[in-house]
Parts: C-alpha cells; structure tokens; sequence
C-alpha cells in the first residue's frame, strides 16, 4: 500500500510493539530473517527493475534520515523490519530481486502493492482496477521457493535452515480492503472479503510451515480509520469520529474485526501445529496509543494535525 495513501501515523508506536515481539521471539535466536509484506515493509523489490515514473518513494527526500538516498523503502529511514534484523544481530534484509545481493541470513520478498489474495480474486469480483498487485503473498511465497538454491542444497537442509530462521508475514490486507474502497463501494463490500482475506494470510502461513518454518510472526493490521486517505474521503457525522484521536470509528472497528478473526485463524494454527511458535503482531493498539500520547514515542500534538487531525471535520 503507497505511504501516500495511508499515511505515516504511529510509526514509534508500532516499533515499540516490534521490539516487545522480539523479547517473545528471544533476540539473537534466528541465524536468518524472511519478510513477506506490502509497501510497510518493501526495501527496495519494486524499484529493482527500474523506477517507475509515478513512484515518488523512490526519489528524495525518501531515505535521506538513515541511508543518505532513496532505496525504494516507503520511509525517510529504516522500516519495522530493518529494526528487527537489526535486533537479532542480522544485516539488513536485501530485496528479494535485487541482484549479486547475499541471502544468507534473509531476504524480503515484500514489495509494494502486495495483497493477501491474487489477483484473480478481484477481477472475478470487478475489482481488477482497483488493484495494484505487484505480488501477492503466494506469489512471494513462490519467489521464496524459486531463492532456495541461494541458502540451501536439499529438501532437509532447506528445512533445517528455516527452523533456524524467523518468517515475518506481514502486515498485509490494507491492498486487499482498499480494492472496494477505492472503487467507491460501501464499507460493508469490504467487510465480505475479511474471510476470504484473513483464510488467505492462513494459508501462506501453512505453506511456510510446509516448507519447515517453525517461528513465524504475523502482524494484524493498524487502524485504518486514522489514515489520511480515509479521513479524506469520508466525511462522516461529528459523532463518527473518536473524541481524542479524530479517527472514523466505523474504520477502526471494521481493523478490529479483521483483526479479531486473524487471532482467530491463528489459535488454530497453533491447535493444528503444536510444534510451531506463531505470534500475533498488534500493530492496532500502538497506534492509537501513539495518538492518545504521542509525547511518550518523542512526538507532540501538535506535529499530528497534518497526519490525522487536521482531516477530521470535528477540528474544523
């Protein structure tokens, strides 16, 4: 999903819940880091084939806090899954398609535009120009698959190496809701693709484990009723939004669900495969305590205007 659609809220925030995954998933463990995901996550796959003229990510000031010059990343600096390969020791994951790079300890196969389901879905739905698929998460799955060769030379050996290393999947499902609501369809359009959405995150967790993971973390989604490009289209009555953070509550409760039924999914997961460790990323309460508090992650209320309140009809 592009930066300039769902807007840069709670960044320090979500780094926060991060580093409490990573006390879960005991730092220093992991010989090895795999990130599947969308533009929250890309280190460069989208860019790898040449940049594309609308793309303004991948030219200044992007990258200018941490790298000196734009890498493709969606950020000014680094992203939740830079910190926790720097976390466990790790250099930074390369992009999966970047060429004459090392994938040793890791590589992200996220790419910007990514969805949980493919692209199929959508068009038999009439919802194919609403998505920018550039690779959906079995799509990078297979991309996994096709850079074995890389890390390891035989079925056992690749499985050995993976229950060595730390899959993180996600966060995805932003793409895939944004499909109907950019189509100008009603909110509820989105709430019936949460199963088919949440069954698809699943099932790219099963085949990761079929391929011999045994940690994996999987983030839900943020609030989704305190983006820009939400409180921009939406104007709803004064008492449709949250009194503290001017998000659209019908927003955050429809994250929420998705949410709650992605936990869902993933306790049976667990039942299902005893000997797998599967974590549950909150990145939805962070956020909104970032924007009840934004003092304790190094930010002020009034820095926030232009990411979320200054959008809400009840500041105006």
């Amino acid at each position: 999903m592009a930066t300039a659609r769902r807007g840069g809220v709670g960044w320090r925030a979500v780094l926060a819940a991060v580093l409490q995954l990573l006390v879960a998933a005991e730092a220093g463990k992991y010989n090895a880091v795999f990130n599947f995901g969308d533009s929250l996550v890309d280190a460069g796959n989208l860019v790898t084939e040449g940049i594309p003229d609308y793309l303004a990510t991948a030219r200044p000031p992007y990258g200018q806090s941490y790298f000196g010059y734009p890498t493709g990343r969606c950020s000014d600096g680094r992203l939740v899954i830079d910190f926790i390969a720097q976390e466990f020791g790790l250099p930074l994951l390369p992009p999966s398609k970047a060429k004459n790079a090392s994938f040793a300890q890791g590589a992200n196969f996220a790419i910007t535009g990514a969805t949980a389901l493919d692209t199929e879905f959508f068009e038999k739905r009439g919802l194919g120009k609403s998505v920018w698929n550039s690779g959906s998460l079995f799509t990078q799955i297979q991309w996994l698959r096709d850079l074995k060769p890389s890390f390891c030379n035989s079925t056992q050996e690749c499985k050995d190496f993976f229950a060595k290393s730390l899959f993180v999947v996600g966060e995805l499902a932003g793409n895939d809701y944004n499909a109907p609501l950019f189509a100008g369809k009603d909110l509820s359009e989105a709430y019936n693709l949460i199963p088919h959405v949440v069954q698809g995150i699943s099932d790219g967790v099963e085949q990761l484990i079929a391929e011999g993971a045994k940690d994996l973390i999987v983030p839900g989604v943020m609030p989704s009723g305190c983006f820009p490009v939400y409180l921009s289209m939406y104007v709803d009555p004064k008492e449709g939004y949250g009194p503290r953070t001017g998000c659209l509550k019908r927003f955050n409760t429809f994250s929420w669900v998705h949410n709650a039924m992605l936990k869902r999914a993933l306790e049976k997961l667990r039942a299902k495969h005893p000997g797998v460790r599967i974590i549950y990323g909150d990145y939805f309460t962070p956020v909104i305590q970032f924007l009840l508090q934004p003092e304790k992650f190094g930010e002020f209320p009034s820095s926030l205007s232009c990411a979320v309140t200054r959008l809400s009809p009840i500041n105006n």
